[in-house]
């Protein structure tokens, strides 16, 4: 252990046994995920895509119907960029630029590597929208080669159980620590399990029956605070809504002019309203900026289409 891993972690820690005991606690029992049972990265990188701020649990229905529609990263390569996106929006996955991101990803994997997955981290990081988080949980659960998986479950458990400081840098640096070595595909789900099933924002300790209750600083002290972890903005009426009723809109039509797709996006649209032209404008700006949609002149007017 380097000497900044020992200022992040206790002195005292035993490192063989903590690890010992999550290891032994997640093949025990833990939760069942269709992409727990593959090593295929294509996979994996779906799941990780679709799973960024969506609890796991909603993201199965989704993974089980995406795969179906398009079941490697050849046929997603090849596929509409636009039907995508619909897909992404029916789904409620979140922002689109994920499955534009995605998509792309798909065509470098094909188009640049010979339908070749790249295999290290910062391998992977070459990918369109795959950043250090995303590369090493594909890096680890496709080719158990990955580096410490650090997201706001792991942050909380390490917060609890060994008082690391509310320090990014801090909490890499600790999980690096506590990893061991060769070990990535399984002590990364087992850290992440963890967090999800006992160290949740109300912990269950005991009905989880913990690995790590007997070093745990929290359950020692009865102080269960941990970081704040970031509350994702309202849906109902937010932008990002609205920018997915676009896109929905414009899967049922070849274009739409701007007061023919107003009133699909919002109800109480009026033209000159507080939602209208210029509301609905921004809108299609952002989603242009984007590259989701395309905007032509028809007759001197606007007129939106989801870009192919």
């Amino acid at each position: 252990m380097t000497d900044a891993a020992e200022r992040r972690l206790p002195a005292d820690v035993d490192l063989e046994a903590v690890r010992a005991a999550l290891v032994e606690w997640y093949e025990a029992d833990h939760r069942e995920f269709p992409w727990r049972e593959t090593t295929d990265p294509y996979r994996i990188l779906v799941s990780e895509v679709m799973s960024q701020q969506t609890q796991l649990d909603r993201v199965v229905d989704a993974y089980e119907d995406f795969l179906a529609e398009w079941p490697t990263v050849e046929a997603l390569a090849d596929a509409d960029r636009a039907d995508v996106v619909a897909f992404w929006t029916d789904h409620s996955l979140g922002y689109n630029n994920r499955a534009k991101y995605l998509h792309e990803a798909a065509r470098q994997v094909c188009e640049e590597l010979d339908g070749d997955f790249p295999r290290s981290p910062e391998s992977l990081q070459e990918l369109m929208g795959v950043g250090p988080y995303t590369a090493d949980a594909v890096a680890s659960f496709a080719f158990d080669d990955g580096g410490a998986v650090v997201d706001t479950n792991v942050e909380r458990v390490l917060y609890r159980a060994f008082d690391v400081e509310d320090d990014d840098e801090a909490f890499e640096t600790a999980a690096a620590a506590l990893m061991p070595d060769g070990r990535s595909r399984v002590w990364n789900n087992a850290i992440m399990e963890l967090g999800g099933v006992a160290c949740g924002k109300t912990p269950r300790c005991d009905e989880a029956g913990c690995p790590w209750r007997r070093w745990c600083d929290a359950y020692e002290t009865g102080d269960f605070t941990a970081p704040d972890v970031p509350t994702q903005p309202d849906f109902e009426g937010s932008r990002r809504q609205m920018r997915g009723r676009v896109v929905s809109a414009l899967t049922e039509y070849d274009d739409l002019a701007l007061d023919d797709l107003g009133p699909r996006v919002r109800v109480d649209y009026a033209p000159d309203g507080e939602y209208g032209r210029e509301w609905l404008r921004g809108l299609v700006a952002d989603l242009e900026d984007d590259g989701l949609v395309e905007v032509d002149r028809r007759d001197g007017e606007p007129v939106v289409r989801l870009r192919r």
